[in-house]
């Protein structure tokens, strides 16, 4: 039975609908249930969230301004596409800033923290889900953020991963790559406990430059 591409909002939650609104319509883009090119109807979405129309229209309005939607004079809003150059720009900055943010971890990450990525590492291991991967993948990455003690950093890195994050099951999907980024955390994690800061910021670049290389791959696969 098909996922369907959105749910009812609950409102007993404590964050604003608004962005709970957003938050849906974000996942739904990311996760694929929302496809690049397709148009956002306000009165389709808001009768599928059980929600107005207003807090559909701020949410495709701050969408936008993160780049997963765009507004075209006249017809109205579509997800955004992301082309092959958009993928690897992304990425060769992103491998860069990981880099850094792991070699900063080494230096400044705490115990408590320590033991927060190893337990990160714990929860996908051998995890065949992609969807459950997808989410501690991106629970370790977001502690070596806060380890590395560089805040503007970290939305740097946040703002870059969000532009891509669509395309990352269609790795993740490809046969091995599970295990492979799996292997390549646990490398991070021991440089990061025995306090190498050049090793991890090399392993972290390298990490995302395979990710990269593994997501244009599996992107000219759907292509051909």
């Amino acid at each position: 039975m098909d996922q369907p591409r959105l749910v009812p909002i609950k409102l007993d939650n404590y964050k604003p609908l608004r962005e709970m609104v957003f938050e849906s319509l974000r996942e739904a883009i990311i996760l694929g249930r929302l496809k690049p090119g397709e148009r956002l109807m306000e009165i389709q979405l808001a009768e599928e969230m059980g929600v107005s129309r207003t807090p559909v229209r701020e949410a495709i309005r701050k969408l936008e301004l993160e780049g997963f939607v765009v507004m075209v004079p006249r017809k109205g809003a579509y997800v955004a596409g992301v082309s092959v150059k958009d993928i690897a720009d992304v990425f060769e900055v992103r491998s860069a800033l990981e880099g850094l943010a792991a070699g900063l971890a080494a230096e400044r990450i705490t115990e408590e923290e320590m033991e927060e990525l190893e337990m990160a590492i714990l929860q996908i291991s051998g995890e065949e889900d992609i969807l459950t991967v997808f989410k501690g993948d991106a629970a370790f990455h977001e502690i070596i953020y806060k380890a590395s003690r560089n805040q503007r950093l970290t939305q740097i890195i946040t703002h870059l991963q969000e532009q891509i994050n669509r395309f990352r099951l269609t790795s993740l999907s490809v046969p091995g790559r599970l295990k492979i980024a799996v292997d390549e955390h646990k490398k991070i994690v021991e440089a990061i406990s025995d306090r190498n800061a050049e090793l991890a910021d090399d392993l972290a670049s390298e990490h995302m430059e395979n990710a990269e290389q593994n997501l244009l791959n599996a992107i000219r696969e759907e292509e051909a």
